[in-house]
């Protein structure tokens, strides 16, 4: 999901290489492993459909054979996925596609690999560090660590009327390996062209169209029928509720465009494609972030009963209820830190860390304690049944700001 941006590679052996960014998606570098005398000349790394990498590299005639020994992504062992993505073009070059396991937040990959020709063996290394279009800044609420916010004087009422509204009051992915379960999204390139949206119930907090969403665009199964399109060229996400296709383009309950280097909010008392007002794509626990052992921001949950207010960055409620023990749209939780997590592994303990350290907004009305993620079917379901056993109990409400009551 890269933009023009600041770009670096670095070599091993001594190697001494530049890089700058030539264009939206590539940049160009030279680089030498000086001790025995192997060049590889020039480097290139590409992105594309903003999911992936591709390393293209070209060396001199006479290579009898090039592997990858080391592979990462943030951290993230990823030579598996690797290797089976080495394509051979020719005597003089190569090309990996490798995917984007942190999606979407930046990117730093380092990869190590053996180079053999018939009078030398070598090594080289390429460090990668592209800055990205991220989902909104750092100091986006979303991105926010609220892990030494203070607890808000609420948060006992609103921990029990949440547990006492609806589900059984434990924690529940509600995403995993069936592709009817999570919220899809797609990811669309710049020349995606934008296609005419019909707003048929909330078009006056609705932005207006036209919206590059693709018309097989995937759609959340249910009632609900989210869409979510992702332009990173334009650092632009498209979401829409209740989405039906409609001609040449889409009919929608609601609608918004999110800015993703913006910190702006909806207008006071405006829903989006959720009832809060909120990006939903932002809140999603998604596969390849599990697996890369870091979610960096805080996820999207239900709950069946709310109050007729909001905290932001929640900008819209869904209640008529005045009853102040029920808790409002944008309220903040995060997983106590005397919770032990010792007896969580996998994926499931990358989410409830990330829950001790990021939490989760409030953004729609549904079954409680439902934690959304992105639809995929590499979702481990046994792993993910871990948080089953997380009661509703081991939460706490933290104080981001007052309650908005329009």
């Amino acid at each position: 999901m890269n933009i023009p941006g600041p770009a670096n590679v670095r070599g091993g052996w001594g190697l001494a290489v530049a890089a700058a960014i030539s264009g939206a998606t590539s940049f160009a570098s030279a680089a030498s492993i000086r001790e025995p005398r192997v060049t590889i000349a020039p480097t290139r790394i590409e992105t594309t459909a903003a999911t992936t990498v591709t390393i293209a590299l070209q060396f001199p005639e006479g290579l009898a054979a090039i592997t990858a020994v080391e592979a990462t992504f943030n951290g993230a062992e990823v030579l598996n996925l690797l290797l089976p993505l080495l394509t051979q073009v020719d005597d003089t070059s190569a090309t990996f596609v490798v995917p984007q396991l942190a999606f979407p937040h930046s990117t730093r990959a380092t990869f190590v690999f053996e180079l053999h020709t018939a009078a030398a063996s070598a090594s080289a290394t390429l460090e990668i560090d592209v800055t990205e279009c991220a989902v909104f800044p750092p100091d986006n609420p979303w991105n926010t660590d609220i892990s030494g916010y203070p607890v808000h004087p609420s948060s006992a009422a609103y921990i029990a009327s949440i547990s006492g509204s609806g589900g059984n009051g434990f924690l529940h992915a509600d995403f995993g390996s069936n592709p009817d379960y999570g919220i899809p999204y797609v990811v669309v390139p710049a020349s995606q062209p934008p296609v005419p949206i019909t707003f048929i119930e909330y078009g006056d907090e609705s932005d207006p169209g036209p919206y590059p969403v693709p018309l097989d665009a995937p759609v959340e199964a249910g009632s609900d029928r989210h869409v979510l399109a992702l332009q990173p060229t334009r650092c632009r996400l498209y979401e829409l509720y209740r989405a039906e296709r409609a001609g040449a383009g889409w009919e929608a309950g609601s609608g918004a465009i999110f800015h993703l280097r913006s910190n702006q909010l909806r207008p006071e008392g405006w829903t989006s494609a959720d009832a809060a007002g909120l990006p939903i794509l932002a809140g999603l626990a998604r596969h390849g972030e599990v697996q890369s052992g870091r979610i960096a921001h805080a996820l999207r949950f239900t709950a069946s009963r709310t109050q007729r207010g909001y905290i932001h960055p929640a900008t819209h409620f869904a209640s008529s209820s005045s009853d102040p023990s029920l808790p409002p749209m944008g309220l903040r939780l995060r997983l106590r830190a005397d919770y032990d997590l010792s007896r969580f592994d996998g994926g499931a303990r990358v989410i409830l860390e990330a829950l001790k350290k990021y939490g989760m907004l409030l953004a729609d009305n549904g079954t409680s304690w439902f934690i959304s993620g992105a639809t995929d079917p590499r979702w481990d379901d046994q792993d993910l049944d871990q948080l089953k056993t997380v009661p509703g109990s081991a939460f706490e409400a933290v104080q981001t700001g007052p309650i908005h009551r329009p």
